[in-house]
């Protein structure tokens, strides 16, 4: 469903997620009933994915989502083109401010399944229109008419801009040609690898983040934070920190004491000479030894096993995990006593503006949000504690502030993936399994922080990927005041990593090779393919010197499937180092094969990295970790020497596949060190 915008310019919307048949404010034309695509809207487009072609030539989409690295922008900028037939070079994706309504949630691998149907049709809608119009410009049949690079083009070669026949072409409403998106089969965009729209500003700095604007008045924030996860002021002296240059304020609030200044430096240095009393949290007895105690008493019993069976069990331990964008957590706000403006990367900005409402004591619609593009998130921006905390702070010192979180910040007061342990048990008899139970406990969220948003307890995830019997499982969760957050797969990066080890157990207990058990056992055609393609292309079984080792691991969701094939170096079991990934992946139609490749590469360092070495400590309830020296994500150096993607193709609908990769990377690289090493790896990451 498509409607027409009463704009002096060509302006189509198409509804995302919308119950009702119109938008707000939609009214039918006084000349009788139209079709669905003859409605034109006058009023709100919050609700809607809207598309204009603007004078200029260039055609814009306000997108209802958030870039954050992932290429969302591109893969919509590409759906455009496709069905336009404009350059990619003339499609413009700003980022649309928080709306009342609709939804703008960016989260769990569905943005371009969400809007591939939308989008397509808009630029199909808008492209009968700008033809009709030439056609009507040139007194000829509309169907003897083509378009090209943002252009209409006439059987004698004359040629039209977009732009130049904008104006005319918001003026029609039964277009001439067919408003239908192109099958498959005629796709020139969609499906061919593209550069990012985005990739030149980024690489050249032009790219604006967070902490590149200037807004009026902001000025400088960082915040003094307690020791201790939860830990409270008890006291404050500002006194040397206030008469030190460049000062402007020092506030307190709820999460510590927040220092005002000219710039950063200044207010850092300020920050240092706080002297402060602070009250322990109410974590500030436990570490990492209690914890894992908790949750391993935690977990729900599983049952006998079947009578006659034999058993291959494990029980897994997973550390938490910080997000640890690039950039680092940043907001501008400017808080006055009628109005509230705020400028931040969000992937639920619409729930952010209704909390830093309440928060500030405004009306919701008092409060303006303006969508910023983010440098990574994996999650973390999902929550928007930050920008709650940037808002306090501007209404306390009555100014605008830029606030950023300090790395050691992010670290140490931020969302984190909760730690978890897991108790699997497969029964097998007669050489298959006749019965599979993965138990798990995970720390859940008591503490509210300041923000809404939590993390829940994992459920185990679907076995029924295996043909496994009886497949059965429950799960307990551990209170805890601390601030959790969804981590990339959420509950499938711990569960399927565990199950894709036991998998590997259960098929040497068998005396099986791991992939040839994984073909005979799995359920699905795309499943087995995704496996088969990465056992081929990367040589499964080729022989490797003693400490060397292949590793193998599938996974679907969000209508989607991928396997990894991984090689690993162990010689030294404590310096690891993962010299080759392949990654085979069928995610139904590929917008952007390139992107999915840099996603899918992504999801194996997330892989290499929680597997091997990166974790939160928890010490005397404060997380040790406090930088990238001591949370040790992968660099340059442990990345793998040689890396491959095969997207298989698909003429299905897209799936998901952002955060697709991780549980099958994770799982191979887990199953290649237990192969090199002659282990059984229990704890991860394995060398914490």
């Amino acid at each position: 469903m498509v409607y027409s915008l009463a704009a002096s310019t060509l302006t189509v919307a198409a509804p995302l997620g919308c119950d009702a048949p119109r938008a707000e404010g939609a009214e039918q034309e006084a000349q009788g009933a139209r079709g669905a695509s003859d409605v034109v809207v006058r009023g709100t487009d919050e609700e809607m994915l809207v598309l204009e072609v603007t004078e200029a030539n260039k055609v814009v989409v306000r997108l209802p989502r958030v870039e954050v690295g992932q290429g969302i922008t591109t893969a919509v900028a590409m759906m455009i083109a496709e069905e336009l037939d404009a350059r990619l070079m003339d499609v413009r994706i700003p980022l649309a401010d928080a709306r009342s309504r609709g939804n703008q949630y960016t989260g769990g691998s569905n943005s371009v399944s969400s809007l591939y149907g939308p989008a397509r049709n808009l630029a199909a809608t808008a492209r009968a229109r700008l033809v009709t119009a030439a056609a009507r410009r040139w007194g000829l049949p509309a169907r003897t008419l083509r378009t090209w690079n943002t252009m209409v083009v006439a059987p004698d070669g004359r040629t039209a801009t977009y732009g130049s026949l904008t104006a005319s072409a918001a003026g029609i409403r039964r277009p001439a040609v067919s408003s239908k998106p192109k099958p498959a089969s005629r796709h020139r965009v969609i499906g061919r690898p593209a550069t990012r729209i985005d990739a030149r500003d980024i690489v050249t700095g032009k790219a604006e983040y967070t902490g590149d604007l200037s807004v009026a008045g902001a000025k400088p924030t960082v915040v003094a934070r307690p020791p201790t996860l939860g830990g409270k002021v008890v006291s404050v002296d500002s006194r040397a920190a206030r008469a030190m240059p460049g000062v402007l304020k020092v506030v307190k609030v709820d999460t510590g004491v927040a220092v005002v200044a000219d710039s950063f430096h200044h207010a850092f240095k300020a920050r240092d000479a706080l002297r402060i009393t602070w009250a322990p949290g109410p974590l500030a007895r436990l570490s990492d030894a209690a914890i894992r105690a908790r949750l391993r008493a935690a977990v729900p019993a599983i049952g006998a096993p079947p009578r006659g069976s034999t058993q291959v069990t494990g029980e897994f331990e997973f550390a938490f995990v910080g997000h640890a964008p690039m950039e680092v957590l940043t907001t501008v706000a400017d808080v006055r006593a009628d109005r509230a403006e705020l400028w931040f990367s969000s992937q639920t900005p619409m729930d952010a503006r209704d909390s830093i409402a309440s928060a500030v004591g405004l009306p919701a619609s008092k409060v303006k949000v303006h969508v910023v593009r983010g440098g990574g998130s994996f999650g973390r921006r999902l929550n928007y504690d930050f920008a709650i905390e940037a808002a306090l702070i501007s209404k306390a010192a009555r100014r605008p502030v830029k606030l950023m979180w300090s790395r050691a910040d992010d670290l140490r007061h931020g969302r984190m993936r909760p730690a978890s342990h897991h108790r699997i048990r497969a029964s097998h008899a007669r050489g298959r399994v006749v019965a599979f139970a993965h138990a798990t406990a995970s720390v859940s969220e008591s503490y509210d922080g300041l923000s809404a948003q939590g993390a829940a307890a994992p459920l185990p995830s679907d076995s029924g990927l295996y043909n496994f019997g009886r497949v059965s499982g429950d799960s307990g969760s551990v209170e805890l005041a601390m601030p959790l957050g969804a981590w990339r797969s959420v509950d499938s990066g711990t569960t399927r990593t565990a199950e894709e080890i036991v998998v590997d157990e259960i098929a040497r207990s068998l005396g099986k090779d791991p992939v040839a058990f994984r073909r005979t056992t799995l359920r699905s055609k795309s499943v087995r393919a995704v496996l088969d393609k990465v056992a081929a292309a990367g040589n499964w079984g080729r022989s490797l010197p003693d400490g060397r080792a292949q590793g193998v691991a599938v996974h679907e969701e969000y209508g989607s499937c991928v396997a990894c094939l991984v090689e690993i170096d162990a010689t030294d079991p404590k310096r690891p180092r993962v010299t080759k990934v392949v990654m085979a992946a069928d995610v139904g139609t590929a917008v952007n094969p390139r992107g999915l490749e840099a996603q899918l590469m992504g999801t194996a360092i997330d892989g290499i990295s929680t597997v091997l070495r990166a974790g939160l400590h928890i010490d005397r309830g404060a997380v040790r970790e406090g930088s990238f020296a001591d949370f040790h994500y992968a660099r340059q150096r442990d990345a793998p020497l040689h890396f491959e993607a095969h997207i298989l193709p698909s003429r299905r609908e897209p799936g998901g596949a952002g955060e697709l990769g991780v549980p099958a990377a994770a799982g191979a690289v887990a199953n290649a060190y237990a192969r090199a090493t002659g282990t059984r790896p229990r704890r991860f990451p394995i060398n914490f």
